[in-house]
């Protein structure tokens, strides 16, 4: 079920249920704002996740 959500350290979780918080504060559902607050992790890890195809430098 959360096998595409990165591991979080204790700092981020704090800030993600702050703005989580923050957003419920202003009208926005619960789920709505889990929902978006997840959204942008996803989103965060994949563009902070490095990849790259092996070239045939070794040759």
């Amino acid at each position: 079920m959360f096998n595409d959500m990165p591991p979080l350290t204790h700092s981020q979780q704090q800030d993600a249920v702050e703005r989580i918080q923050s957003l419920m504060a202003q009208g926005m559902s619960s789920g709505e704002a889990i929902a978006l607050v997840a959204a942008d992790l996803r989103r965060q890890h994949r563009s902070d996740t490095v990849t790259y195809d092996k070239c045939d430098e070794d040759e």
